[in-house]
């Protein structure tokens, strides 16, 4: 199956080198993309852009497509399945939950001079950098790149109600399935309530798996696509 893979803030395709090795092991077909104005060397980029540079993605690949999105990129998954429900045929979100219509897309870290910088470690410290040892942390972060501040405070648009008939599966690192779950219920993930065949699983990590976990990431998401 031909599997998009798109990392969240900071990162470009290369994070998910390991995982796509695994993936192709596997027998899938790994894309793993730099998105505009976050890995392909322009600084200038906006949210409309990152989506259409992945729906083209897309479209060059055979469906039923897997569409991954870790983190923030968990809503600009959403937004491609949005834009193609003809040809995604499952999203699995990692480590974060889609926006809805009319939301920003992430405008949670400061922008300085038009790109939102990596914050630093400390702002993640807890169960989301748990298993992220000092070299790792490093070597991490040399390869961060800063991101349009366009691209993080764009307004999410989505317009096609059949996305919801798009099979959804949330892998959930530094918190759990149960809280996951709860967090629905009560009404905070209103795109997820709606999704008609979600799937929550687990992965003992923190928010960044593809580099403390890439085998079993692998593995959830090879089980996503055969599904």
């Amino acid at each position: 199956m031909d599997i998009i893979l798109v990392a969240g803030l900071w990162l470009d395709g290369s994070a998910w080198h390991d995982v796509a090795a695994e993936l192709k092991g596997l027998g899938h077909r790994p894309v793993a993309l730099d998105l505009p104005g976050q890995g392909d060397g322009v600084t200038a980029a906006t949210l409309d852009d990152q989506v259409r540079a992945v729906v083209r993605a897309v479209d060059q690949a055979t469906p039923p497509v897997l569409v991954v999105g870790h983190s923030a990129a968990a809503t600009l998954a959403w937004m491609v399945a949005d834009a193609r429900p003809d040809r995604v045929g499952r999203v699995v979100m990692i480590g974060g939950f889609p926006s809805a219509d009319g939301e920003v897309y992430n405008d949670s870290f400061p922008a300085v001079d038009g790109v939102v910088p990596f914050p630093g470690w400390e702002v993640f410290d807890g169960p989301d950098i748990a298993d992220l040892d000092e070299d790792l942390r490093s070597a991490i972060r040399a390869r961060t790149v800063p991101v349009p501040e366009q691209v993080a405070c764009g307004v999410v648009r989505l317009h096609d109600q059949r996305r919801f008939g798009i099979p959804v599966t949330v892998v959930c690192p530094e918190f759990t399935p149960a809280q996951a779950r709860q967090w629905i219920d009560e009404g905070a993930l209103p795109e997820l309530a709606r999704v008609r065949d979600l799937h929550l699983v687990d992965i003992d990590s923190g928010h960044w798996p593809m580099f403390t976990r890439p085998a079993e990431l692998a593995a959830l998401l090879g089980a996503a696509a055969d599904a």
